[in-house]
């Protein structure tokens, strides 16, 4: 398909769908590149039918997800990638078993993430995300190791968040930034001074209402960006949204 030298990218998609379509785009608009031949090379393996992972993470019942995700990642290493990007946050729950069940590297969104908001020089930073996300405490593990504070919403906040991702995003239905006021406003009354999307949904409401990027950490900017280093390309600068 391509030149044995030649590296690419493996992409663990359709969680959902249109946050797939966005981190795509988000690795295009990373890319320095004058022509088509200047951006990565690509297999995106669009798992729509991938089981809800806060659903198996809460109710305990994890073995389908695994399964899969295991299986794509395989595939993806047979294919001939260098690396494994899943542009989805919860999933990374279980990224330590992908991991081994692989010779090429996961890139670890959490972990990236946290890295890039202690360089942000974040105080204490507030998570969004998913109720699999914040109860499996993986942003939380994650900043403490970069010894940053950290908060989550409360139970008002956490719902509303819930309600952005299901109800708005992934159910395809209007939104407003509104919507995500409850948390944003409880976690600031905490002294919140950054805070991480960390659901691919929420990148995708993020894009939608221009979120100002010194308030707000993107992890799939960030996972983005460092797909298309480890793919051996040069980073564009400036605006990406």
């Amino acid at each position: 398909m391509w030149e044995r030298e030649e590296k690419i990218l493996g992409v663990i998609g359709g969680m959902g769908p249109e946050a797939t379509e966005l981190f795509y785009e988000r690795i295009i608009r990373n890319t320095k590149a004058d022509r088509d031949q200047d951006h990565l090379n690509m297999i995106i393996l669009n798992h729509a039918s991938m089981p809800d992972r806060t659903e198996a993470i809460l109710s305990g019942k994890t073995a389908g997800v695994v399964k899969y995700l295991v299986a794509d990642a395989k595939r993806l290493e047979k294919q001939g990638c260098c690396a494994i990007a899943i542009p989805c946050n919860t999933s990374h729950y279980f990224a330590d078993e992908i991991q081994k069940a692989v010779s090429i590297p996961l890139v670890n969104m959490i972990r990236e993430t946290a890295k890039a908001a202690k360089a942000a020089g974040g105080t204490k930073i507030g998570i969004l995300a998913t109720d699999g996300t914040i109860r499996t405490k993986l942003y939380q593990t994650a900043l403490e190791q970069e010894g940053l504070k950290w908060a989550v919403p409360g139970e008002e906040g956490q719902s509303a968040v819930m309600r952005v991702i299901y109800d708005g995003v992934k159910a395809g239905k209007p939104l407003r930034l509104s919507h995500i006021t409850p948390a944003v406003n409880e976690l600031l009354a905490e002294g919140v001074d950054l805070f991480i999307l960390g659901c691919t949904e929420l990148s995708v409401f993020g894009k939608k209402f221009s979120l100002p990027e010194e308030m707000y950490l993107d992890a799939m900017e960030i996972l983005a960006r460092r797909c298309v280093e480890i793919c051996g390309h040069e980073l564009r600068g400036g605006e990406t949204r």
